[in-house]
């Protein structure tokens, strides 16, 4: 591989740094052909984008991207799959399901909402994290539900209040 592909491939790695928010780093060795086919098929049904990379191309499109975490640099040895997703979980998720019939992918490291998750104990807690757009709703649905009360009792007590009201303007109308 030359110097001009070496940098084709740097810059498609930044690219996609850049376009997804986060990734994984996994090891894939010893699949063959077809579990292979069938993590890549799995991949796409998840919107996970997964590419085997040399790990010093990695390395300079982490420079590039300005993503280079210092904790992430051991975990790159041996062969290296990435896996982009624009859903933190996503691919941890389709790690845990996969490998209930596979040996690997194995995780080696995985940069999720900024935060840095190292070794393959970190899938359980990966699959288990939430998004920021579900932890938005929470905090929507916490915010929503003591305005929804407040408005509840208004509205029950003011019912009351103006079946009380009728009532005596009836009782005086007599």
């Amino acid at each position: 591989m030359n110097r001009e592909e070496k940098k084709v491939i740097i810059n498609s790695l930044a690219e996609k740094l850049n376009e997804y928010a986060h990734f994984y780093i996994t090891d894939t060795s010893e699949l063959n052909a077809e579990q292979t086919a069938a993590l890549r098929k799995s991949c796409f049904e998840q919107e996970v984008k997964l590419v085997v990379v040399k790990n010093t191309l990695f390395i300079k499109a982490l420079e590039q991207a300005d993503k280079v975490k210092e904790e992430l640099l051991p975990s790159l040895k041996g062969e290296t799959a990435i896996m982009f997703a624009q859903v933190g979980k996503n691919p941890a998720k389709l790690i845990k399901e996969f490998r209930k019939t596979n040996p690997k992918p194995i995780l080696k490291a995985a940069c999720v909402e900024d935060c840095i998750y190292l070794g393959d104990a970190a899938v359980e807690e990966l699959v288990n994290i939430k998004s920021r757009e579900e932890l938005i709703g929470d905090i929507v649905g916490l915010l929503q539900s003591p305005a929804k009360n407040v408005i509840s009792a208004l509205q029950a007590s003011a019912g009351q209040k103006i079946a009380g009201l009728v009532k005596t303007l009836e009782s005086r109308a007599e």
